[in-house]
């Protein structure tokens, strides 16, 4: 297995990458390879200040990145030396396993759409986080951003993403899928979501249980929620805030450390023909290095291959 990481992507890049680079190699077998792409000269320098052989390690030589502030198709186009382009040829030509980066998620997500596309059947992929439940178990959202606008059609297929996700790599038997709404009720919510409902409950590819409303998103009510990429994404910057003012605060307490995004690394892009994951961009090194690890953890699942059987 080789799983690339693209070093120059981040805030605090390509010191963090590197490091997390370092942190997540220990945790790997010996056949798990991972493959850094970026600075080579850079990288090197950063593992011999820390004591560690660049041999570790394969390398992809690039001083070319997409910036965070880039306008993400054009920047796709117009450097194919980038780190994150040259990474997207690596995975459709099958020279890595999966791709990591905490740069330009919108470049990500080009690359996912128009280098290794979408897997038959999946009408939008979706970007999928990772939500604490008060039992201090779990959850997943899914979209968290990638869809801003969409169609009844498109929830139900994040369900059924979702819930692929849940059971192969989060090991949860027959997850329960639920639709976030305003309301508990059959008949409440706005036009999308009445819409969505009955394609949710129809299906026979998940375990659906209903609406659920924003105060029990957090609860045990479901392990995969299921809503559009906007409403996703100010859910996902919502909770984020919980645990910087809870450590703001001084609050320590075991479920407001589960939202720490440290300790999921990474978002998956489901749907697609590979995995690919899109790091936060302030990811520490410890994101990068658990970012890392969940990639591994997607391909030993066999989760792209298990999606496509459920499309096709």
């Amino acid at each position: 297995m080789k799983i690339g990481l693209d070093i120059m992507g981040g805030d605090f890049a390509p010191q963090a990458t590197v490091l997390g680079a370092i942190a997540a190699y220990e945790s790997l077998k010996p056949d798990q390879k991972l493959v850094l792409i970026g600075d080579r000269d850079v990288a090197e320098a950063i593992l011999r200040e820390h004591n560690v052989s660049p041999d570790h390690f394969e390398f992809v030589h690039t001083t070319e990145m997409i910036g965070m502030g880039e306008h993400p198709t054009k920047a796709f186009v117009q450097k194919p030396n980038s780190s994150i382009s040259l990474g997207f040829k690596m995975l459709k030509e099958g020279a890595i396993d999966a791709l990591s980066s905490a740069g330009n998620s919108g470049a990500m997500l080009v690359g996912a759409m128009f280098t290794v596309k979408t897997i038959p059947g999946v009408l939008r992929p979706a970007i999928t986080s990772i939500i604490p439940q008060s039992k201090l178990t779990l959850g997943i959202l899914v979209d968290a951003g990638a869809n801003a606008d969409c169609k009844p059609e498109f929830l139900l297929q994040f369900g059924i993403l979702g819930s692929l996700f849940a059971q192969h790599v989060y090991h949860v038997d027959n997850p329960r899928v639920a639709l976030m709404n305003i309301g508990e009720e059959e008949e409440k919510g706005n036009i999308l979501c009445l819409a969505a409902y009955p394609l949710l409950k129809a299906s026979k590819l998940i375990n659906f249980v209903g609406n659920v409303e924003g105060r029990n998103a957090f609860n045990d009510f479901a392990e995969v929620v299921v809503t559009d990429g906007f409403t996703g994404n100010v859910i996902l910057k919502l909770a984020e805030s919980f645990y910087e003012i809870a450590v703001k605060r001084n609050i320590r307490d075991d479920f407001f450390d589960l939202f720490n995004y440290e300790q999921y690394g990474g978002s998956p892009i489901l749907g697609i023909n590979a995995p690919v994951l899109v790091g936060h961009g302030i990811s520490t090194p410890e994101a990068i290095k658990n970012m890392v690890l969940l990639s591994r953890d997607i391909v030993e699942s066999g989760l792209v291959e298990k999606i496509k059987q459920a499309f096709q």
